[in-house]
C-alpha cells in the first residue's frame, strides 16, 4: 500500500512541476547572441532592454577600433559573430565576398522606420538593399577652436595653413587622411588612379610639418581640452566634443567630403540568424534609436527620430543636421560613399605607409661621414710623418 500511495505522489508532483509555468531562464537555455560593434557606439541600457524584452538571451558585446581589423576577426579563427555593424566600403568588401547573410525584411518590420534616402544612399555598396539596415549616417569635416581660428573654415586648406603649425590633428586612417587631400585637389576620394594617389600622397607629406598628431578616438578627448586649433572629425564626435566645449565649432568643407554609413549586417558565421533579426528590429524601434542617437550623438537614419532631435535638441547643429549644406539633404556640398577599391587597396596602404615613414635625416650620417674621413686622413698622415722620422 505505501509503494502505491508513494508511486501516486511522485505522479502528482512530477505533473505540476510539468504544468506549473517556470519562469526562470536555466544556464543552458540562456542563447549568447554575439554583437560586433565600434567603440562608443551604442548606449549601454539598449543592450539592457533588450535582454530584458528577450530573458533567455545574453548580449555578448564587443567592439573594434577599424574596418579593417574587423574584417580579420570576422575571417579568421572561430569568431561566430551574430550581428556586425561595418562602414560603407567593409561592407561592399564582405558582400563581394559573400559573408552576409541576405535579410528577411518580413522579420524586420520596423525597418520601415527608416527613411528611404539613407536605403537609397546604400544601394552604393549594397545594391537591392538585402544585406544591410542603416544604423547610423554621417559626415566627415573640420572641428576648429573658436578662440584660436580667426579665419573663414570653410576649405581643407586650412589644414595646410603656417598659422596653425602643430596645431592641427590628422587622422589615423588612410581612407580618411588620403579623402582629404584628395579632395583638396579636387579628385574622387575612391580613385583607382596612381597618378592621383601619389600627388594626394605628396600633398600630405608636405602637410606632415604642421600636423600636431595622427590620432583616432584620443582626438574626442584632446578636443574637449582645446589641445589643438583644428582637427579631422567624424561628425558625431564632433556633435560630442561641441556639447563638452563651447569654443568648438564644426565645418564641411566646400571641396566636398565623404557621407558615410554605418549598417547592421548577419554574417554568415552567425550561429542565431533569427535571434539576429530580433535585434536589428529592436534597434530601429523609434524610442530605442532615441536613446541611442542621444547616447553616441550621430545622426539616426530613423525619420521619426531625426526630424524630432534635430527639432528639438540639435536644430543649428550641422554636425547633426547639415541639412542645406550636402547634397543628400538640399545642399552645394558634393559627397562620395567610401567604395572598396579590391586590390588597389594595397596602393592606398603603399602610399599611406609613404606619409607615415619618419623623414630621413641626411645631417647625422653626413657628420659621421666627415668625422671617419678626418679621422681616417689623420691617421695616414701621422703614420707617414712617423715614417720619415
Amino acid at each position: 500500500m505505501k509503494k502505491i500511495i508513494s508511486s501516486l505522489v511522485l505522479i502528482m508532483l512530477f505533473f505540476i512541476i510539468l504544468v506549473t509555468p517556470n519562469n526562470s531562464v536555466n544556464a543552458e537555455d540562456t542563447i549568447t547572441l554575439n554583437v560586433f560593434n565600434w567603440g562608443e557606439y551604442i548606449d549601454e541600457e539598449v543592450i539592457t532592454e533588450f535582454e530584458t524584452a528577450f530573458p533567455n538571451v545574453n548580449v555578448n558585446y564587443e567592439t573594434f577600433d577599424s574596418n579593417e581589423s574587423m574584417y580579420t576577426k570576422l575571417t579568421t579563427g572561430d569568431a561566430k559573430y551574430d550581428v556586425v555593424i561595418p562602414s560603407d566600403y567593409m561592407i561592399e568588401k564582405l558582400i563581394k565576398e559573400d559573408l552576409l547573410v541576405e535579410l528577411d525584411p518580413d522579420k524586420m518590420p520596423n525597418r520601415n522606420e527608416i527613411s528611404d534616402e539613407y536605403y537609397e544612399k546604400s544601394k552604393v555598396f549594397d545594391p537591392n538593399n538585402k544585406y544591410t539596415i542603416p544604423y547610423f549616417w554621417g559626415t566627415v569635416g573640420i572641428l576648429y577652436d573658436t578662440t584660436k581660428v580667426n579665419k573663414p573654415v570653410d576649405s581643407w586648406s586650412i589644414l595646410w595653413d603656417e598659422d596653425y603649425k602643430k596645431d592641427i590633428f590628422m587622422y589615423d586612417s588612410q581612407r580618411d587622411s588620403l579623402m582629404v587631400a584628395l579632395k583638396l585637389l579636387g579628385k574622387s576620394m575612391n580613385t583607382t588612379n596612381k597618378d592621383d594617389l601619389e600627388e594626394a600622397k605628396n600633398k600630405l607629406i608636405e602637410q606632415k610639418p604642421l600636423v600636431y598628431s595622427y590620432v583616432t578616438d584620443s582626438v574626442i578627448q584632446q578636443m574637449i581640452s582645446g589641445e589643438a586649433a583644428l582637427a579631422v572629425v567624424y561628425s558625431g564626435d564632433a556633435s560630442f566634443i561641441m556639447s563638452e566645449n563651447e569654443n568648438m565649432a564644426y565645418a564641411i568643407p566646400k571641396e566636398g567630403t565623404n557621407f558615410w554609413i554605418d549598417s547592421m549586417v548577419i554574417p554568415k558565421t552567425s550561429q542565431h540568424v533569427d535571434l539576429a533579426h530580433e535585434f536589428i528590429n529592436f534597434m530601429c524601434k523609434p524610442e530605442i534609436a532615441t536613446k541611442n542617437t542621444e547616447y553616441v550623438m550621430y545622426s539616426s537614419p530613423v525619420e521619426s527620430v531625426f526630424n524630432t532631435v534635430k527639432t528639438e535638441d540639435w536644430a543649428s547643429n550641422i554636425a547633426y543636421n547639415p541639412e542645406g549644406i550636402i547634397d543628400i539633404l538640399g545642399g552645394d556640398v558634393q559627397t562620395e560613399v567610401f567604395r572598396d577599391p579590391g586590390d588597389f587597396i594595397n596602393e592606398y596602404d603603399k602610399v599611406w605607409s609613404e606619409v607615415l615613414a619618419p623623414k630621413t635625416n641626411y645631417i647625422i650620417p653626413l657628420i659621421i661621414g666627415i668625422v671617419v674621413i678626418v679621422g681616417v686622413g689623420g691617421y695616414f698622415l701621422y703614420s707617414r710623418k712617423k715614417k720619415s722620422y
